[in-house]
């Protein structure tokens, strides 16, 4: 899909955000959280911020989300919307050539459920076409294993996409700086592969998104790394922690949402502990990080106006080395998962949804660039702002 293939009301909304001049921050940041099939999601904000011209300085996500990562970094920003389109076209492929739910006219919430959870009854069997595959025979809970075959799906054919769709040599020249979270096994240690630090290929996003018993360990010199998830499934603390310390204006795209309502059964009960466990408590990472920078930036100004004799003593050379007074816009987008998707959200690979998250990602995308608060450096002293198009951005 190409945006001269639109037409109508949607042509008109892409006139609010089309030709954005560069915003006034040193760096623009775009951190994409793991979630699976809801990953599509991600795809359509970042087709709108192509369009508004806000390709990102620093990509950074973990799980699909590092898979979403790699395709951005890994092409040339005239491609990236395609290769994204491309990948998510044959994940979203059915699993055995046929997929007959198209058909299926849905009228009310109750078909739609059923419809999604049919979907996802065909992924757990047949996989996700160029993502991962089924171990046959499947293994058995109490048979040894080695660590890279110790899953119930077998994640090759992700290496051999990503191998087609990811230029690794243009990550590897740093042109974009990317960070991928993933879990040290025999460790516990959450760590981060970054093409300032280490020379990233296919292994490092597959690390990524190792997330057992479905898919197995990925080995990475020696060390074997699961899905970063399991400790932090968003890495937006990297990119606002990140040296050197520069004005930020940030995109952060969560797959899940921490508020949500009261569930009616245990589907949606289900349900709803996924997306707390999975929402990361980005709220309040963003305001322990807001904290931090209004005091950092207090010591700032305080350091100023002492006297030199003052400012030689070593405690004032320590605060000099956290003080600073840069900005930060934190614009959130968070998907918000529909009733009738249930406890199957991030592994229900159907088409149909698919284009559902992508468009959803696209029009809250769109949505959030007609407010100009966004792009617009923080005033007064407020140094951290933040955005979230359902609490703040309301139409």
């Amino acid at each position: 899909m190409t945006t001269s293939d639109i037409s109508g009301p949607r042509a008109a909304k892409l006139k609010t955000h089309r030709s954005i001049q560069r915003p006034p921050f040193e760096r623009i940041a775009l951190v994409l959280q793991g979630g699976g099939a809801l990953g599509a999601y991600q795809g359509g904000v970042y087709q709108a911020l192509a369009e508004a011209d806000l390709h990102p300085d620093w990509v950074a996500g973990i799980s699909i989300g590092a898979v979403n990562s790699a395709l951005i970094a890994g092409n040339p920003p005239e491609k990236r919307v395609a290769r994204l389109r491309e990948f998510w076209e044959i994940v979203s492929t059915a699993p055995f050539g046929v997929d007959y739910l198209p058909s299926i006219e849905i009228k009310d919430e109750f078909t739609h459920r059923w419809v999604n959870q049919l979907s996802s009854l065909g992924t757990l069997l047949g996989g996700a076409p160029g993502f991962f595959k089924p171990r046959v025979p499947p293994p058995f809970p109490l048979t040894p294993s080695s660590p890279d075959v110790l899953s119930y799906y077998d994640a090759s054919p992700l290496r051999a996409t990503l191998e087609r769709l990811v230029d690794f040599d243009l990550i590897n020249n740093a042109i974009t700086r990317f960070s991928v979270g993933a879990v040290n096994v025999r460790t516990g240690n959450f760590v981060y592969f970054d093409n300032t630090k280490h020379d990233i290929g296919p292994e490092h996003i597959m690390a990524s998104g190792s997330l057992p018993p479905g898919l197995p360990a990925t080995e990475i010199q020696g060390e074997h790394y699961w899905d970063g998830g399991l400790v932090s499934n968003t890495p937006l603390e990297r990119v606002l922690s990140g040296a050197p310390r520069q004005d930020t204006l940030a995109f952060q795209i969560d797959l899940f949402s921490a508020s949500g309502r009261l569930p009616g059964n245990l589907i949606e009960a289900d349900a709803r502990q996924k997306d707390i466990r999975f929402s990361s408590r980005t709220r309040a990472a963003i305001n322990q990080f807001k904290r931090a920078q209004l005091l950092r930036r207090a010591t700032h100004h305080l350091l100023e106006r002492l006297p030199e004799e003052l400012r030689q003593l070593p405690q004032a050379n320590l605060l000099a080395g956290e003080a600073d007074e840069k900005v930060y816009n934190i614009i959130n987008l968070i998907y918000h998962t529909k009733n009738y998707e249930g406890v199957s959200q991030d592994y229900e690979f159907s088409r149909r949804t698919m284009e559902e998250h992508w468009q959803s990602g696209y029009n809250d995308a769109v949505r959030t660039l007609r407010h100009p608060e966004v792009l617009q450096r923080p005033e007064n002293h407020e140094c951290v702002f933040t955005f979230d198009l359902a609490r703040d951005g309301r139409e």
